[in-house]
């Protein structure tokens, strides 16, 4: 009887350590696999000489990150709130950094940098400034140029089109958008000739139908003596949005000043897309969401999902026992939006109760 009795109290100091193993386990899982914005693949160099500083070639790797990354997930008129935030203050918001391929190249040494914010801290940050950032997607949009000749009153968009040459010519690292822009077809260059007079009315259906793509810009370049007219219909994600800029005593046959000028429009354009993928970081929807202990696959996909689910917050076990884990996360957006997020991912909630349960 009393050798039952030993015999039980084992098997339940057996599962107590078990879950115990398996609580550290998951922990240690979501706390490496944590939310973060990552900056890979940036390359910094330095002259290597007698002042040579390594502190001072992490510190500008550092610097160039968060450039980089609020490039990539904030708007113009809100980079500029932050660009010049103290490098003390960027080095608190860096979870890890990584220093690969060395190398020292005619007195210049050369490193490239995978820098990795935390995710949490730098949107606690960012709210601190008043700024929703966006969720860095790319996106691939169909271009189509039309350069009208003021002068010439003539029209194209593939032969004597500037813009149409030059267009993916420059890209910065941070850019979201990818242009594919139309090929020369004598069919399109027939359509523009003929709705030439009405060529702002026009909307390219035809052209656009031919590339399988719903999400396109039209960019309109009114050239007059160097005065720049641009109007541009930008639609993705079924948002449309007109914009009209002008620019003044652009020299376009200036291979300085063109490349500027298509800087400028890509800029308006990323803008866009940044809108639509604002995240609202002031709602914050705090969930709590139950796993059977014994599934263990389903338990690792949840935490996957969770660390690749942009509006995610945070998330973390609040409590555990030998049948249950329970998690508690903070959403940034509405439930219906996350059960769609999860169901699209192959997993079910049963939300019956006030704690939800992964079926």
């Amino acid at each position: 009887m009393r050798f039952k009795k030993k015999l039980n109290n084992l098997n339940k100091l057996y599962i107590f350590f078990f879950y115990f193993v398996l609580f550290i386990n998951i922990n240690s899982i979501s706390k490496a696999s944590a939310n973060s914005f990552k900056i890979n693949d940036l390359e910094i160099s330095e002259p290597f000489g007698v002042k040579f500083n390594k502190e001072k070639v992490i510190n500008r790797a550092f610097k160039d990150a968060f450039i980089e990354l609020i490039s990539m997930i904030t708007t113009s008129s809100d980079q500029k709130k932050i660009k010049k935030t103290p490098i003390n203050t960027v080095k608190t918001l860096i979870d890890s950094f990584t220093m690969s391929d060395e190398k020292f190249i005619d007195d210049m040494y050369i490193v490239n940098f995978d820098v990795n914010f935390n995710k949490k801290k730098t949107l606690k940050f960012f709210e601190s400034k008043n700024i929703f950032p966006s969720i860095p997607r790319k996106k691939t949009v169909l271009l189509m140029p039309v350069f009208v000749d003021m002068q010439s009153n003539q029209i194209s968009i593939f032969n004597d089109n500037i813009f149409y040459d030059n267009w993916n010519l420059n890209e910065e690292r941070f850019f979201l958008l990818n242009y594919i822009l139309p090929t020369e077809d004598i069919e399109d260059i027939n359509l523009l000739q003929e709705n030439s007079q009405s060529i702002e009315e026009y909307n390219f259906e035809k052209t656009i139908e031919k590339y399988d793509l719903k999400d396109f810009i039209i960019v309109i370049i009114y050239n007059n003596y160097n005065d720049l007219k641009i109007l541009s219909k930008i639609k993705i994600n079924n948002n449309l949005k007109i914009d009209n800029q002008t620019f003044k005593k652009i020299n376009i046959s200036d291979e300085k000043s063109l490349n500027e000028t298509i800087i400028k429009l890509k800029n308006t354009y990323e803008n866009h897309w940044k809108d639509i993928n604002k995240i609202n970081t002031s709602l914050k929807l705090t969930l709590n969401i139950s796993i059977k202990s014994a599934e263990y696959d389903k338990i690792l996909k949840f935490e996957n999902i969770m660390d690749d689910l942009d509006l995610v917050f945070s998330y973390e076990i609040a409590k555990f026992d030998k049948d249950t884990i329970y998690y508690k996360l903070i959403y940034n957006g509405a439930p219906n939006k996350f059960l769609d997020d999860l169901e699209s991912r192959g997993i079910k909630i049963n939300i019956e109760n006030k704690n939800w349960k992964i079926e």
